[in-house]
């Protein structure tokens, strides 16, 4: 039996399990056009694609978000039909052996920050910033970045008010890249996508954060050991080595005040001041751009590679990993 949905998205094959969905590769058979099609129980525990939709639908024509083609209900599933995207920037950074050029880092912060702040201008704070949320396009839109996994962003301004500073909240995100004010129970606000951003990038330019790899008995043990190691690294020894400018990021992020409005275009001055002054040129040529030109394919694997490079979309990078280091 053929599944549809819409009357015209037909399903394809499985591209990855998630906690909540399921997201399969689809075919748009009016337009003959692949898409990414993501399937959540109706009666999941933590329903998210219903919430999800809504927000596409706030940023429809935003440079960076991908196109919501359809959504609604059949069947048993609740269903979102998106534009189908490229690997995610931690699939790129593992093919690249875990280290990315300092060009590479300050072009994916050149395109990340104005997403951020188009966020941030729409009242809402994403709360998972992480390099699986991130995913290149394909084909014409190949070396642009999206952001996607709305699931857990949250409005920080409603009636014109912004939310009361609360603390006892439960733990949100990525352990590995959320702040320290999301370990401690404290109200998530811009601020918080901010200091997530600062570890995304030091990651992708030192290979790997001093809080990885925490070994405990229970989650609740592995967190706590993680906040605790976050919290005794001093700024200046997480970030030995590398530019200033990312030092300066992160030492912002934490001084901002619940409520305040990060200055992101005094950011994004800052690093492209630091590609101007090591004579670094914003092409769009990655290192994952160069790396994929010069691998050699044997004729009779070139469109299974092709496949795989523009049709994997992985759960994790779609799904919210709420509990997860």
């Amino acid at each position: 039996m053929e599944f549809r949905f819409g009357g015209k998205f037909r399903l394809s094959r499985k591209l990855a399990d998630g906690a909540f969905s399921e997201v399969y590769l689809g075919i748009n058979v009016l337009k003959n056009e692949e898409v990414a099609i993501k399937l959540e129980k109706i009666n999941s525990k933590n329903p998210q694609l219903i919430y999800e939709s809504k927000i596409y639908k706030l940023l429809y024509g935003q440079r960076g978000i991908a196109k919501l083609h359809w959504c609604g209900v059949e069947g048993d599933n609740n269903v979102l039909v998106l534009d189908l995207l490229g690997l995610s920037l931690e699939e790129l950074f593992r093919s690249c052996n875990k280290k990315f050029s300092l060009k590479t880092v300050l072009q994916i912060a050149d395109e990340i920050i104005p997403l951020i702040e188009m966020f941030h201008n729409k009242a809402l704070i994403h709360r998972d910033i992480k390099p699986d949320n991130f995913l290149t396009g394909i084909r014409t839109n190949a070396n642009q970045i999206f952001m996607i996994d709305f699931g857990m962003c949250k409005k920080f301004r409603k009636g014109g008010s912004h939310i009361p500073y609360r603390e006892g909240k439960k733990f949100i995100g990525t352990a590995r890249y959320t702040s320290i004010s999301a370990h401690l129970g404290i109200e998530l606000s811009r601020r918080d996508d901010l200091e997530s951003l600062a570890y995304t990038l030091l990651y992708f330019i030192k290979g790997s954060l001093p809080w990885q790899g925490v070994r405990a008995f229970t989650k609740k043990e592995k967190y706590d050991r993680i906040v605790e190691k976050k919290m005794s690294t001093s700024i200046e020894s997480l970030c030995y080595g590398v530019p200033i400018e990312l030092e300066n990021l992160l030492r912002y992020a934490r001084s901002l005040r619940f409520e305040d409005k990060p200055e992101y275009s005094h950011i994004k001055r800052q690093f492209r001041a630091l590609a101007q002054r090591e004579n670094l040129l914003y092409d769009f040529v990655f290192d994952w751009t160069i790396l994929h030109s010069h691998q050699t394919v044997r004729p009779s694997r070139r469109e299974e590679q092709k496949n795989d490079h523009i049709g994997r979309l992985r759960a994790s990078s779609i799904d919210s990993a709420i509990m997860k280091n």
